[in-house]
């Protein structure tokens, strides 16, 4: 582990997007789904799940208030994963265990927007919140509703299910990203409050707990980097180390004598260091894997980056779909074993394939090989933005690769495949975690060390390097070509990613060609040019992957396209491309010679061949899927 040539992602003012694919979207979210999330929130969209969000930290607050005042306050049972006017109380907390962090990832994204386009008025917004956040917050620090309002007896009792630490992550998250945008430090001091009270709570010699839903350890990295305080990453570490040890502290606090329980789901069956497959829960297993890179980078850990390495290369080459979806079971909305990859019954949460982002950019930091960013630009091409509505004003939760709504509403083992977009969720990950990451891509698009500026992304814009100021002009998508205007600073290298669907490539430069990326001698001000070959091509998966033998996919460039039965007529596993199919690439859709077999309403019959009729098929992109209403989609297709 080579730690002087480790990379820092770019800070977000250090970028800027001005690209004719990804502007009208960060666009989109800024004004649109932002601000359609605050309504939600509040539980102001007619006809949309209930948040409970700000309704249970208004609670909190009134509790904490007479608490203040030396008031009895009323406790309620803690005994659900989920709360609602049917099962409690009117007054207890309602809502999930872990529905605070809805509020914080909103005001992350926010930060992010904010710093991307200054907005008084989204500003004062998140500032109501958060006064609303800080006045729950008890006097030790202690920051988390559903204890606050149902019983203060019983915080920290139960660190699997209850998701304290996960909420406390991503109020970190969310207090930075607003400290960073405005200065205003009232949510960053909360979240350092809380970070000090699980500093003294957790460690050698004091509870020997971890997070049952990992996200606090890079959190506590982020509050490390951002304070300095070092604390935060010895805890982050602690937390890492101790997870997967025998006895299992989840055993220890629920008195069990014999574990009984498959800690898989918790990514705690062995200590990280010694895991090498992604188990369990997909959203956990990512975010406990980003933590792990970065205190493998923070403290130049050997032995936890080589179990990165491990994990990143089971996801990559058995158990990721072409879409960069992640976790292929409803079961734990976890992942399975190696090379079950089912289309219809996939799950392939948004949130997972967010997080595998933020595993990817991390391992890229640590080590600039292009994979990384190859499936970095697979997710967020097509399962991330398959997550979010045209309009933005409705969510995919599951990104399934085929639906036939007949099943989805008949078949209960499809229960989790939605048809259509939803207005919101009652468990409401997805959406807040999708704004918070498109507010912020401009960071994902380079990172840079003492010699090199590494291009991971080809989404044009300005950047400002230490080395350059570079303004991108990408044609990435349409024609494949992307131009580098250069004013140069420092000599460096300009490392540019070959993406892995690219055959063929041109640069008007010399080059050396190491681990996917082109590297190029900068000494002066200087005009880069690079053209990929975009075509589009049929791709096939292994034939270990049970349920796509005689079947293959159709790509451009990053991007999956899929068949629609609004295009292309009911009953798609029908259809067939033909071997010399004709494509014709127009208005972002792809055309082919494909055939149609004749249907058969007999069960059973002596085999005879089948009937083919030729068609003109129609593919459009997999992310815009089910914006036109329900109907049947398919992402593979039989050759």
């Amino acid at each position: 582990m080579d730690c002087k040539s480790f990379s820092q992602h770019a800070d977000i003012n250090c970028s800027k997007i001005n690209d004719s694919f990804w502007s009208p979207i960060t666009e989109l979210v800024r004004t649109q789904v932002i601000r359609y999330q605050y309504l939600a929130l509040q539980d102001k969209i007619e006809g949309a799940e209930k948040s409970y969000c700000i309704e249970n930290f208004i609670k909190a607050g009134k509790v904490k208030k007479a608490l203040d005042e030396g008031k009895e306050v009323p406790t309620y049972p803690i005994d659900k994963w989920c709360y609602n006017d049917e099962n409690t109380d009117e007054n207890a907390f309602h809502g999930w265990v872990f529905q605070d962090s809805d509020v914080y990832k909103w005001i992350e994204a926010v930060g992010y927007s904010l710093r991307n386009h200054p907005d008084s008025v989204l500003e004062k917004q998140a500032m109501d919140f958060i006064d609303i956040i800080c006045d729950a917050q008890l006097e030790n620090g202690y920051l988390d509703t559903l204890y606050i309002i149902n019983d203060r007896d019983k915080i920290f009792t139960n660190l699997k299910d209850n998701h304290e630490l996960y909420c406390f992550g991503h109020l970190a998250e969310g207090a930075i990203s607003f400290y960073d945008a405005t200065n205003d430090g009232k949510l960053l001091n909360a979240a350092c409050k809380f970070a000090d009270l699980i500093c003294d709570t957790f460690g050698e010699n004091k509870i020997k707990g971890y997070p049952g839903h990992e996200i606090a350890e890079l959190a506590l990295v982020k509050l490390y980097r951002k304070t300095g305080k070092k604390e935060y990453l010895d805890t982050a570490d602690f937390f890492i180390n101790e997870r997967g040890k025998k006895p299992y502290y989840f055993d220890i606090e629920r008195n069990k004598i014999t574990a009984d329980d498959n800690y898989h789901y918790n990514q705690a069956h062995i200590q990280p260091k010694y895991q090498t497959e992604a188990v369990g829960h997909a959203v956990r297993g990512v975010y406990l894997y980003s933590a792990m890179a970065d205190i493998a980078k923070e403290n130049c850990d050997d032995e936890l980056y080589t179990a990165c390495g491990k994990i990143w290369d089971n996801i990559e080459n058995k158990k990721l779909y072409i879409t960069g979806g992640i976790g292929a079971t409803v079961d734990g909305e976890a992942f399975s074993f190696d090379y079950d990859l089912p289309n219809d019954l996939a799950y392939c949460e948004t949130c997972a394939s967010i997080g595998l982002m933020f595993f990817a950019r991390r391992m890229s930091e640590i080590k600039p090989d292009s994979h990384y960013a190859d499936v970095a630009e697979r997710a967020l091409y097509n399962t991330v933005l398959s997550g979010m509505a045209d309009n933005g004003k409705s969510f995919f939760y599951v990104n399934p690769l085929e639906v036939l709504p007949t099943a989805s509403h008949l078949d209960s083992r499809k229960r989790h495949v939605k048809t259509v977009r939803q207005k919101w969720f009652s468990c409401a990950c997805c959406p807040p975690n999708l704004a918070r990451l498109i507010s912020s891509l401009n960071t994902y698009i380079f990172s840079e060390n003492e010699e090199n500026v590494f291009i991971h992304q080809y989404i044009g814009g300005s950047l400002n390097t230490k080395c350059a100021d570079i303004n991108i002009s990408s044609d990435y998508l349409n024609d494949g070509s992307v131009d580098f205007n250069i004013e140069c600073k420092l000599p460096f290298k300009l490392a540019l990613r070959i993406p892995e669907w690219c055959d063929n490539f041109d640069v008007n430069k010399n080059y050396a060609l190491k681990d996917g990326y082109v590297y190029i001698d900068i000494s002066g001000n200087d005009n880069v040019e690079i053209k990929f070959e975009i075509l589009p091509r049929i791709v096939k998966c292994s034939n270990k992957v049970r349920e796509n033998i005689g079947k293959a996919a159709v790509m451009r460039g990053p991007i999956v396209y899929c068949l629609e039965e609004w295009d292309n007529g009911k009953n798609l596993h029908m259809l067939k491309l033909c071997e010399n199919p004709n494509f014709e690439y127009l208005n972002g859709c792809i055309y082919a010679d494909g055939l149609r077999e004749k249907e058969d309403d007999k069960l059973y019959s002596t085999y005879s061949k089948p009937e083919f009729s030729p068609c003109r098929l129609k593919f459009i992109p997999y992310y815009k899927w089910a914006n036109r209403g329900e109907n049947e989609m398919s992402v593979y297709i039989r050759i």
